[in-house]
């Protein structure tokens, strides 16, 4: 992970910047399983954690080598987006940069789709599945997060991204087609 790419939303009086972010999310996610990328990892320098102001930012940045990062840019993914992007050069990490990690987190939200999924899969009735999904107290998740449309199911999802603490050491390891990793590094700077 020794180049990145920074990609910036520029205003749009007709698209808010986390629909705009999810598009672009989106269009990267296919991107990644289109090349079938386990070497390409994602940051979003500008994020901000907390039940109001939960926000991937404006500001996408890929990591990678020179040569995996050019392949990726090659490929037509940002077709649609461009008017609504700037794109930086692939660029050399800072040699002074920290490495975090960023990870998808799931949470239990007994939403009426896992309810119904745990009832077929574990052939009980949605009744029964519901008192196990039963919140028991009101959670708030503070995590910013990407709205999203599985190309499987087609239906829309949210997914929460947490950024660790900053560490000096790299963690290497793979990453998937998110561009997230549970256990791999990426720089932050």
């Amino acid at each position: 992970m020794d180049h990145y790419i920074d990609l910036r939303l520029r205003p749009d009086p007709d698209f808010e910047p986390p629909k705009l972010m999810g598009a672009l999310y989106s269009k990267l996610h296919r991107a990644l399983f289109d090349l079938q990328a386990s070497d390409i990892g994602v940051s979003f320098p500008q994020h901000k954690v907390g039940v109001k102001a939960r926000s991937l930012g404006e500001h996408l940045r890929l990591h990678g080598t020179r040569a995996r990062l050019d392949e990726l840019m090659t490929l037509s993914w940002l077709t649609g987006m461009r008017d609504h992007v700037t794109v930086s050069d692939v660029m050399a990490v800072p040699g002074e940069a920290q490495q975090i990690n960023v990870v998808r987190k799931q949470f239990n939200t007994g939403s009426p789709s896992r309810v119904r999924r745990y009832a077929k899969r574990h052939n009980v009735s949605e009744a029964e599945a519901e008192k196990l999904y039963a919140p028991t107290h009101e959670r708030r998740i503070t995590l910013p997060f990407a709205q999203l449309g599985s190309r499987s199911t087609q239906e829309r999802f949210c997914l929460f991204i947490h950024h660790s603490k900053p560490q000096p050491e790299a963690v290497h390891g793979t990453f998937n087609h998110y561009g997230l990793s549970p256990k791999a590094t990426v720089p932050w700077f």
